[in-house]
């Protein structure tokens, strides 16, 4: 069973449904246990990184998310579930993240309106296990006005063009995460949503 972490914001019931589309077993749960249980991790989220690291540590659950990956266990986040794997987050003044990744999450400076919002490319730089049979340059829906910066290229996995060029996937061992959102991404979503529960089969 796939984890679905509830901690208050966040597409949960839009991910869970896409799960269920593609023939996924998922659960959103907030309980530290049932994280701990599950098979993957799948960390969602839309709003401000420091309400998502807060909501996160007062329902104890940094903890079980680290844990889980530090076993081994698959990781997917989308969105903010990419952001707060990193060391920290320039958002309403600094604010320190998970640190799983090292790097900073910082806001778009361009000329171009932010938030960065709706349907835009993504450039495979490395193609991870569950972007399987998905084109390069296809469509992904995009919602936000931030975006990291990790220390190490080597863990980019995708890239997109919004007034500059911005790490929009990573992909580090057990570790996936997105800037888009699948669930909110039709056909390609969908395929990013079954590649992710194909990898935790396998696992």
């Amino acid at each position: 069973m796939i984890a679905i972490v509830d901690y208050g914001m966040g597409n949960l019931r839009s991910v869970e449904k896409g799960f269920k589309k593609v023939g996924v077993e998922a659960k959103v749960t907030s309980s530290a246990r049932e994280i701990d249980d599950a098979s993957a991790v799948v960390l969602p989220g839309v709003g401000a990184f420091r309400d998502c690291i807060r909501n996160l540590t007062d329902l104890s659950l940094t903890g079980a998310i680290a844990k889980a990956i530090q076993k081994g266990k698959p990781y997917l986040g989308i969105c903010l579930g990419l952001q707060v794997l990193f060391s920290e987050s320039e958002e309403f003044g600094r604010c320190t993240g998970l640190d799983i990744l090292r790097g900073k999450v910082v806001r778009f400076r361009i000329r171009e309106k932010v938030p960065h919002m709706g349907w835009n490319t993504v450039n495979v730089v490395r193609r991870p296990p569950i972007f399987s049979g998905i084109p390069d340059n296809a469509y992904f829906y995009f919602v936000h006005s931030f975006y990291v910066v990790p220390d190490d290229e080597g863990v980019v996995a995708g890239t997109t063009d919004y007034g500059i060029s911005f790490t929009s996937m990573v992909w580090k061992d057990n570790v996936f995460a997105t800037q888009f959102h699948p669930e909110k991404s039709q056909e390609m979503g969908l395929k990013v949503l079954s590649g992710f529960g194909q990898f935790v089969k396998k696992s």
